[in-house]
Protein backbone atom coordinates (compact mmCIF):
# COMPACT_ATOMS: atom_id res chain seq x y z
CA UNK A 1 0.00 0.00 0.00
CA UNK A 2 0.96 3.35 -0.86
CA UNK A 3 1.31 5.35 2.39
CA UNK A 4 2.97 8.70 1.93
CA UNK A 5 4.32 11.05 4.37
CA UNK A 6 5.96 14.73 4.22
CA UNK A 7 9.51 15.67 3.98
CA UNK A 8 9.35 19.25 3.78
CA UNK A 9 7.01 20.28 1.23
CA UNK A 10 7.44 16.92 -0.51
CA UNK A 11 4.99 13.54 0.22
CA UNK A 12 7.30 10.63 0.01
CA UNK A 13 6.50 7.11 -0.31
CA UNK A 14 8.02 5.67 2.19
CA UNK A 15 10.86 4.14 0.30
CA UNK A 16 14.36 4.86 1.50
CA UNK A 17 15.80 4.96 -1.68
CA UNK A 18 12.73 8.13 -2.92
CA UNK A 19 13.34 9.22 0.72
CA UNK A 20 17.08 9.28 0.09
CA UNK A 21 16.55 10.92 -3.24
CA UNK A 22 14.36 13.32 -2.32
CA UNK A 23 16.14 14.72 0.79
CA UNK A 24 19.11 15.11 -1.38
CA UNK A 25 16.75 18.01 -3.29
CA UNK A 26 18.06 17.94 -7.06
CA UNK A 27 17.78 21.31 -8.12
CA UNK A 28 20.06 21.22 -11.30
CA UNK A 29 21.66 19.80 -13.40
CA UNK A 30 24.34 20.34 -16.37
CA UNK A 31 25.44 17.97 -19.50
CA UNK A 32 27.05 18.60 -22.27
CA UNK A 33 28.28 15.69 -25.44
CA UNK A 34 31.30 14.51 -25.59
CA UNK A 35 32.72 13.06 -28.83
CA UNK A 36 35.60 11.00 -30.12
CA UNK A 37 36.83 10.21 -33.08
CA UNK A 38 40.29 8.09 -33.48
CA UNK A 39 42.96 7.26 -30.50
CA UNK A 40 42.35 9.98 -28.03
CA UNK A 41 42.73 10.03 -23.92
CA UNK A 42 41.71 12.59 -21.40
CA UNK A 43 42.69 12.60 -17.54
CA UNK A 44 40.18 14.81 -15.48
CA UNK A 45 41.23 15.93 -12.40
CA UNK A 46 38.80 15.11 -8.48
CA UNK A 47 35.67 17.32 -9.19
CA UNK A 48 34.00 16.26 -5.68
CA UNK A 49 30.25 16.49 -6.68
CA UNK A 50 28.37 13.97 -8.12
CA UNK A 51 27.39 12.89 -11.89
CA UNK A 52 26.72 10.74 -14.71
CA UNK A 53 28.13 9.34 -17.79
CA UNK A 54 25.62 7.82 -20.65
CA UNK A 55 27.00 6.30 -23.47
CA UNK A 56 24.84 7.43 -26.73
CA UNK A 57 27.23 5.76 -29.96
CA UNK A 58 30.42 3.79 -29.53
CA UNK A 59 32.62 1.65 -26.96
CA UNK A 60 35.47 3.78 -24.94
CA UNK A 61 37.36 3.38 -22.09
CA UNK A 62 36.56 4.59 -18.38
CA UNK A 63 39.18 4.22 -15.59
CA UNK A 64 38.08 5.76 -12.15
CA UNK A 65 40.60 5.73 -9.15
CA UNK A 66 39.89 3.54 -6.65
CA UNK A 67 38.12 1.22 -9.07
CA UNK A 68 38.70 -1.93 -11.87
CA UNK A 69 38.86 -0.02 -15.44
CA UNK A 70 35.35 -0.54 -17.28
CA UNK A 71 34.70 -0.91 -21.19
CA UNK A 72 31.78 1.18 -21.56
CA UNK A 73 29.12 0.17 -24.40
CA UNK A 74 26.10 2.41 -26.30
CA UNK A 75 23.26 2.36 -23.82
CA UNK A 76 25.42 2.35 -20.80
CA UNK A 77 25.04 3.87 -17.43
CA UNK A 78 27.44 5.39 -14.68
CA UNK A 79 26.37 7.16 -12.03
CA UNK A 80 29.66 8.43 -9.73
CA UNK A 81 28.84 9.88 -6.01
CA UNK A 82 31.56 11.78 -5.84
CA UNK A 83 33.69 11.56 -9.02
CA UNK A 84 37.36 11.16 -7.73
CA UNK A 85 39.89 11.54 -10.81
CA UNK A 86 39.46 9.15 -13.85
CA UNK A 87 40.90 8.36 -17.19
CA UNK A 88 38.23 8.32 -20.39
CA UNK A 89 39.40 7.06 -23.98
CA UNK A 90 39.55 5.01 -26.96
CA UNK A 91 39.61 1.57 -26.62
CA UNK A 92 43.47 1.84 -27.79
CA UNK A 93 44.03 5.28 -26.20
CA UNK A 94 46.07 8.02 -27.43
CA UNK A 95 48.19 11.02 -25.48
CA UNK A 96 46.66 11.70 -22.50
CA UNK A 97 45.30 15.13 -22.08
CA UNK A 98 45.15 16.55 -18.63
CA UNK A 99 41.68 18.43 -17.97
CA UNK A 100 40.12 20.06 -14.99
CA UNK A 101 36.13 19.56 -15.15
CA UNK A 102 35.50 23.23 -13.17
CA UNK A 103 37.35 24.39 -16.11
CA UNK A 104 35.79 22.13 -18.87
CA UNK A 105 32.19 22.70 -17.69
CA UNK A 106 31.89 26.36 -18.58
CA UNK A 107 33.06 25.68 -22.00
CA UNK A 108 29.52 25.93 -24.72
CA UNK A 109 28.83 23.30 -27.11
CA UNK A 110 30.22 19.85 -28.51
CA UNK A 111 33.78 18.46 -26.40
CA UNK A 112 35.56 16.37 -28.88
CA UNK A 113 38.23 14.57 -28.34
CA UNK A 114 40.99 12.75 -30.83
CA UNK A 115 40.55 13.39 -34.52
CA UNK A 116 38.69 16.55 -35.33
CA UNK A 117 35.71 17.26 -38.16
CA UNK A 118 33.91 14.08 -39.53
CA UNK A 119 32.07 11.02 -37.54
CA UNK A 120 32.90 10.64 -34.23
CA UNK A 121 33.80 7.03 -33.46
CA UNK A 122 31.85 7.26 -29.98
CA UNK A 123 29.34 9.95 -28.20
CA UNK A 124 28.66 10.38 -24.86
CA UNK A 125 26.30 12.39 -22.54
CA UNK A 126 28.45 13.40 -19.74
CA UNK A 127 27.03 15.65 -16.58
CA UNK A 128 26.57 16.63 -13.15
CA UNK A 129 23.98 16.92 -10.29
CA UNK A 130 23.59 20.01 -7.88
CA UNK A 131 21.63 19.42 -4.73
CA UNK A 132 19.93 21.38 -2.10
CA UNK A 133 20.72 19.34 1.32
CA UNK A 134 22.70 19.87 3.11
CA UNK A 135 23.28 16.65 3.98
CA UNK A 136 24.45 15.84 0.79
CA UNK A 137 27.74 14.71 2.03
CA UNK A 138 25.60 11.85 4.80
CA UNK A 139 23.41 10.95 2.39
CA UNK A 140 26.09 10.27 -0.51
CA UNK A 141 28.17 8.60 1.71
CA UNK A 142 25.02 5.87 1.99
CA UNK A 143 25.49 4.85 -1.85
CA UNK A 144 28.09 3.11 -4.11
CA UNK A 145 30.86 5.39 -4.85
CA UNK A 146 30.27 3.76 -8.28
CA UNK A 147 27.12 2.53 -10.30
CA UNK A 148 27.68 0.84 -13.42
CA UNK A 149 24.24 -0.24 -15.55
CA UNK A 150 24.10 -1.86 -18.47
CA UNK A 151 20.96 -2.61 -20.96
CA UNK A 152 18.32 -0.69 -19.20
CA UNK A 153 15.94 1.15 -21.99
CA UNK A 154 14.32 3.46 -18.88
CA UNK A 155 17.37 4.79 -18.20
CA UNK A 156 18.47 5.23 -21.98
CA UNK A 157 14.98 6.97 -22.71
CA UNK A 158 15.72 9.48 -19.40
CA UNK A 159 19.19 9.91 -20.38
CA UNK A 160 17.63 11.33 -24.08
CA UNK A 161 15.14 13.49 -22.42
CA UNK A 162 17.48 15.03 -19.68
CA UNK A 163 20.20 15.81 -22.70
CA UNK A 164 16.80 17.20 -24.93
CA UNK A 165 15.87 19.31 -21.79
CA UNK A 166 19.37 20.49 -20.75
CA UNK A 167 20.15 21.75 -24.51
CA UNK A 168 16.61 23.73 -24.44
CA UNK A 169 15.35 26.93 -23.37
CA UNK A 170 12.02 25.89 -23.08
CA UNK A 171 9.55 27.23 -20.05
CA UNK A 172 9.31 24.71 -17.49
CA UNK A 173 13.10 23.74 -18.01
CA UNK A 174 14.52 23.74 -14.08
CA UNK A 175 11.10 22.01 -12.66
CA UNK A 176 11.13 19.36 -15.67
CA UNK A 177 14.80 18.79 -15.48
CA UNK A 178 14.41 18.05 -11.18
CA UNK A 179 11.87 16.09 -11.75
CA UNK A 180 13.79 13.91 -14.76
CA UNK A 181 17.24 13.85 -12.06
CA UNK A 182 14.86 12.60 -9.58
CA UNK A 183 13.62 9.36 -11.78
CA UNK A 184 17.25 9.06 -13.50
CA UNK A 185 18.45 8.71 -9.90
CA UNK A 186 16.42 6.11 -8.59
CA UNK A 187 16.14 4.28 -11.68
CA UNK A 188 19.98 3.94 -11.69
CA UNK A 189 20.05 3.13 -8.20
CA UNK A 190 17.52 0.51 -8.44
CA UNK A 191 19.22 -0.93 -11.78
CA UNK A 192 22.53 -1.35 -9.99
CA UNK A 193 23.65 -4.98 -8.68
CA UNK A 194 23.09 -3.65 -4.78
CA UNK A 195 24.64 -7.27 -3.89
CA UNK A 196 27.89 -6.59 -5.46
CA UNK A 197 28.01 -2.37 -4.03
CA UNK A 198 30.41 -1.29 -1.51
CA UNK A 199 28.81 -1.17 2.28
CA UNK A 200 25.90 1.40 2.02
CA UNK A 201 22.17 1.65 1.95
CA UNK A 202 21.88 -0.21 -1.86
CA UNK A 203 24.07 -3.41 -0.57
CA UNK A 204 21.44 -3.28 2.65
CA UNK A 205 18.61 -3.10 0.46
CA UNK A 206 19.98 -5.85 -1.41
CA UNK A 207 19.93 -7.91 1.60
CA UNK A 208 16.91 -10.35 2.04
CA UNK A 209 17.54 -10.01 6.03
CA UNK A 210 18.21 -6.92 6.00
CA UNK A 211 15.77 -4.84 3.59
CA UNK A 212 13.02 -5.44 6.28
CA UNK A 213 14.35 -4.16 8.61
CA UNK A 214 15.93 -0.67 6.72
CA UNK A 215 12.07 -0.35 5.39
CA UNK A 216 11.02 -0.33 8.88
CA UNK A 217 13.34 2.30 10.35
CA UNK A 218 12.47 4.41 6.93
CA UNK A 219 8.35 4.18 7.15
CA UNK A 220 8.27 4.38 11.14
CA UNK A 221 10.57 7.02 11.69
CA UNK A 222 9.06 7.97 14.86
CA UNK A 223 9.14 4.46 16.91
CA UNK A 224 11.23 3.62 19.89
CA UNK A 225 13.84 1.34 17.93
CA UNK A 226 16.09 -0.55 19.57
CA UNK A 227 18.39 -3.05 18.20
CA UNK A 228 16.56 -6.04 19.59
CA UNK A 229 13.58 -5.06 18.10
CA UNK A 230 15.61 -4.62 14.05
CA UNK A 231 16.72 -7.70 14.79
CA UNK A 232 13.59 -9.86 15.61
CA UNK A 233 12.24 -7.73 12.11
CA UNK A 234 15.12 -9.49 10.22
CA UNK A 235 15.00 -12.58 11.71
CA UNK A 236 18.09 -12.62 13.56
CA UNK A 237 20.10 -12.57 16.94
CA UNK A 238 20.86 -9.15 18.59
CA UNK A 239 24.51 -9.83 17.68
CA UNK A 240 24.00 -11.49 14.36
CA UNK A 241 21.92 -8.30 13.60
CA UNK A 242 24.57 -6.08 14.71
CA UNK A 243 27.31 -7.17 13.31
CA UNK A 244 25.49 -8.25 9.56
CA UNK A 245 24.31 -4.42 9.57
CA UNK A 246 27.40 -2.59 10.50
CA UNK A 247 29.28 -5.01 7.86
CA UNK A 248 26.57 -4.27 4.70
CA UNK A 249 25.57 -0.73 5.55
CA UNK A 250 28.85 0.51 6.89
CA UNK A 251 27.48 1.89 9.94
CA UNK A 252 25.96 0.35 13.33
CA UNK A 253 22.01 0.09 13.22
CA UNK A 254 21.31 2.85 15.89
CA UNK A 255 24.23 5.09 14.56
CA UNK A 256 22.94 4.78 10.89
CA UNK A 257 19.43 5.50 12.53
CA UNK A 258 20.02 8.68 13.95
CA UNK A 259 22.09 10.18 10.67
CA UNK A 260 18.83 9.69 9.11
CA UNK A 261 16.65 11.21 12.00
CA UNK A 262 18.26 13.88 11.96
CA UNK A 263 18.48 14.17 8.26
CA UNK A 264 14.53 14.23 8.19
CA UNK A 265 14.50 16.81 10.72
CA UNK A 266 16.94 19.46 9.59
CA UNK A 267 14.79 18.95 6.38
CA UNK A 268 11.67 20.06 8.27
CA UNK A 269 13.36 22.88 10.22
CA UNK A 270 14.61 24.39 7.05
CA UNK A 271 11.74 23.80 4.90
CA UNK A 272 8.93 24.20 7.47
CA UNK A 273 6.78 26.45 9.83
CA UNK A 274 6.76 23.37 12.21
CA UNK A 275 6.79 24.12 16.00
CA UNK A 276 9.77 22.24 17.93
CA UNK A 277 7.30 19.85 19.61
CA UNK A 278 6.20 18.00 16.10
CA UNK A 279 10.03 18.22 14.69
CA UNK A 280 10.61 15.88 17.69
CA UNK A 281 7.79 13.82 17.60
CA UNK A 282 8.04 12.82 13.73
CA UNK A 283 11.55 11.62 14.23
CA UNK A 284 11.25 9.50 17.40
CA UNK A 285 11.65 12.37 20.28
CA UNK A 286 9.26 12.11 23.27
CA UNK A 287 9.84 15.64 23.94
CA UNK A 288 11.20 19.15 22.66
CA UNK A 289 14.00 19.09 24.99
CA UNK A 290 14.70 15.63 24.26
CA UNK A 291 14.88 15.98 20.51
CA UNK A 292 17.16 19.63 20.78
CA UNK A 293 19.71 18.34 22.99
CA UNK A 294 20.05 15.26 20.76
CA UNK A 295 20.10 17.51 17.68
CA UNK A 296 22.71 20.06 19.11
CA UNK A 297 24.85 17.20 19.74
CA UNK A 298 24.63 15.96 16.84
CA UNK A 299 24.67 18.95 14.30
CA UNK A 300 26.80 21.63 16.55
CA UNK A 301 23.95 24.34 16.93
CA UNK A 302 20.32 24.25 18.45
CA UNK A 303 17.49 23.51 15.95
CA UNK A 304 15.54 27.05 16.24
CA UNK A 305 19.51 28.83 15.39
CA UNK A 306 19.32 26.05 12.32
CA UNK A 307 15.59 26.54 11.36
CA UNK A 308 16.03 30.32 11.30
CA UNK A 309 19.67 30.44 9.63
CA UNK A 310 18.30 27.85 6.75
CA UNK A 311 14.90 29.86 6.23
CA UNK A 312 17.41 33.30 5.76
CA UNK A 313 19.32 30.99 3.20
CA UNK A 314 16.11 30.16 1.49
CA UNK A 315 14.12 33.23 0.98
CA UNK A 316 18.02 34.97 0.07
CA UNK A 317 18.38 36.02 -3.74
Amino acid sequence: MWSPHFIGERPVMNDPLSQVIALLQPRAVFSRRISGAGRWGVRYSAFGEPSFCAMLEGSCRLAVDGHRPLTLEAGDFVLLATTPAFTMSSLEPGRLERLDPRVTSRVLGEVRHGTPGGRPDVRVLGGWFAFGSTDTALIVSLLPSLVHVRGVERLSTLVRLVGEEASERRSGRELVLTKLVEVLLIEALRAAPGDDAAPGLLRGLADARLAPAIRQMHSQLARSWTVALLASTAGLSRSAFFERFRRTVGLPPMEYLLAWRMAVAKDLLRREEVGLDEVAERVGYSSASTFSTAFSRHVGRPPGRYAREGRRETVSP
